[in-house]
């Protein structure tokens, strides 16, 4: 069973269709047994990056999910979900993260060394909401049958800075190249809603699907 962290504070609905669809076995559930016990842990997570760390902190699930991924079980982190794995993000002042990965979550910053010139010729806006093309960094079965260019769904102010770039998979642009998929050993994770991404989509979900053991 496929277990998504219900902390009040993802897109379960969506998430929870979109592995029904490809015929997961798939629960959504806030109860920290059945999480500790699923064959593989799902994390979403929409809105403010302290909003969400808060939710999981008051119904005992950030040690849980913590513990979970240690055990080396498939786990998977979705939108905030991803930020989450990371120190500590600068939102709305600086609030600490699971540190289950090295880095930060910082702000798009389209300036002098980010080429702002182009970033104001292109009007980019924040939040950044739409489409955009994956390319990929270093392997991760995560994007078998999935080809690199293939557009997937955002939407975000706020992106990570992995400190150990062999832990980026996919990266995209908007202003800059920024980080939009990580893995390291049993954890994967995309700022992008792999939910809401159409077939590319689906076969991402799918592939994860497939780790169950």
């Amino acid at each position: 069973m496929i277990a998504i962290v219900d902390y009040g504070a993802g897109n379960l609905g969506s998430v929870d269709k979109a592995f029904r669809y490809i015929g997961a076995d798939v629960k959504v559930t806030s109860d920290p047994d059945e999480v500790s016990k699923a064959d593989a842990l799902v994390l979403p997570g929409v809105g403010a990056f302290s909003h969400c760390m808060d939710g999981l902190e008051s119904i005992g699930l950030t040690q849980v999910v913590k513990d979970y991924i240690q055990s080396g079980k498939p786990f998977l982190g979705i939108c905030i979900g991803l930020q989450m794995l990371f120190e500590y993000s600068e939102e709305k002042g600086v609030h600490r993260g699971l540190g289950v990965l090295p880095g930060k979550v910082v702000k798009f910053n389209f300036d002098s060394s980010h080429n702002s010139q182009e970033a104001a010729e292109s009007a980019l806006k924040i939040p950044h909401i739409g489409w955009n093309a994956l390319k990929f960094e270093n392997y991760s079965s995560l994007f078998d049958e999935v080809k690199e260019g293939e557009r997937v769904y955002f939407v975000h102010s706020f992106h990570a800075v992995p400190a150990q770039p062999k832990d980026v998979i996919a990266s995209t642009e908007y202003g800059y190249r920024f980080c939009c998929a990580v893995q390291h050993e049993n954890v994967y994770a995309t700022q992008f809603h792999p939910e809401k991404s159409g077939a590319v989509g689906l076969r991402i979900l799918a592939n994860f699907t497939r780790l169950v053991g």
